[in-house]
């Protein structure tokens, strides 16, 4: 599985009930970081947030980013969408949405399978 695919997995599952927001940034960094993007916000690899909150304004406040200690709460709404970006080369970005229940998180749909196959 391509790195991308997995940094977006490690964000979503870092999301639940009692974590906070910059948790899902960090785990979905590491995985990029391990891969030999970064580290940090450094490019190549994820300039900026892993994620945002979603509601009537699109991007809302609950960053998955560092620093932001705001704990998930069910009835939250998020984005998880890291990237790779190699300046000059290519960028590459997962976005898919999840909602916070009071089990865990769940994803609004499917993501796809790998940029390849983008539809389930």
């Amino acid at each position: 599985m391509e790195p991308e695919k997995l940094s977006q997995a490690a964000g979503f599952e870092a999301a639940r009930i009692g974590a906070a927001c910059e948790e899902v940034d960090a785990a979905a960094r590491k995985v990029l970081t391990d891969a030999g993007f970064g580290p940090g916000y450094k490019l190549p690899g994820l300039p900026h947030r892993t994620g945002h909150g979603i509601g009537m304004d699109g991007h809302e406040w609950g960053n998955m980013v560092k620093g932001n200690k705001q704990i998930f709460e069910p009835g939250m709404c998020f984005s998880v969408e890291p990237t790779i970006s190699i300046v000059g080369e290519f960028g590459v970005r997962h976005e898919d949405c999840a909602y916070m229940t009071a089990d865990g998180p769940k994803w609004f749909s499917q993501p796809g399978k790998s940029i390849s196959e983008p539809f389930v």
